[in-house]
């Protein structure tokens, strides 16, 4: 039974769930919406050029957690999923992971994305396993923090290992499936690396690598 990694945003989804968070929270008016949907652009731009601190992004994406109950985010999450996600889910993805479960593979969605916003994403899709990187929360409140490695570029390998260890998984015969060269350290390490949809840095090495390039947005050309 081999494991079965999935990216999530620009690759399950048509779309990046973070950043449609961040301009959801904006339409919403949980934030200052001109300064926070520039500084959304900002990191979005740093992210796509593979310069994105991390802990500066999360210093930014996490206090919005922190600054309302938790009962008013739910309530928030439903709505954004509703109107944001749903519509970007792609149907070719779904097929995919149907493929998966179908050969007996683990599945797992790994994603930089927060957990708070990704958790009902992983669930529609049907997949339990989900490694995203985790919003500390003390006293049913978030605090703004993150909790541990972020799921991000290397900490990606670093948090799967330690899952992988924890249930005695193996890379033996392992896919990855991704768009972004943010996940070229995790897409070396697996036995079966899967472009999809690349962005352009991941193209090239893909190209270099002679890596299956697949798409999710167009079905004809999906494995």
């Amino acid at each position: 039974m081999a494991l079965a990694l999935f990216d999530l945003d620009n690759t399950l989804l048509a779309g990046d769930s973070d950043h449609l968070w961040g301009d959801f929270l904006s339409e919403q008016g949980a934030v200052d919406p001109a300064w926070y949907r520039a500084e959304n652009e900002r990191f979005y731009r740093a992210y796509q050029e593979g310069t994105l601190d991390i802990y500066e992004f999360l210093a930014f994406s996490l206090r919005p957690l922190s600054e309302h109950p938790l009962s008013l985010l739910e309530r928030w999450r439903t709505a954004f999923f509703q109107s944001k996600i749903e519509p970007i889910m792609l149907p070719a993805a779904r097929e995919l992971l149907a493929r998966h479960r179908r050969a007996g593979d683990t599945l797992l969605i790994i994603t930089a994305t927060n957990r708070f916003v990704t958790d009902p994403i992983a669930q529609a899709f049907a997949v339990d396993a989900l490694l995203a990187t985790e919003p500390e929360l003390l006293n049913g409140r978030y605090t703004g923090k993150v909790c541990g490695v972020p799921c991000f570029q290397s900490g990606k390998v670093t948090r799967l290992d330690a899952w992988m260890n924890e249930r005695d998984q193996t890379w033996a015969g392992s896919y990855f499936y991704s768009d972004s060269h943010n996940d070229l350290p995790l897409l070396e390490r697996v036995a079966h690396p899967v472009a999809v949809d690349p962005d352009p840095q991941l193209a090239a090495a893909a190209r270099a690598r002679d890596w299956p390039v697949i798409s999710l947005r167009e079905p004809d050309s999906s494995p």
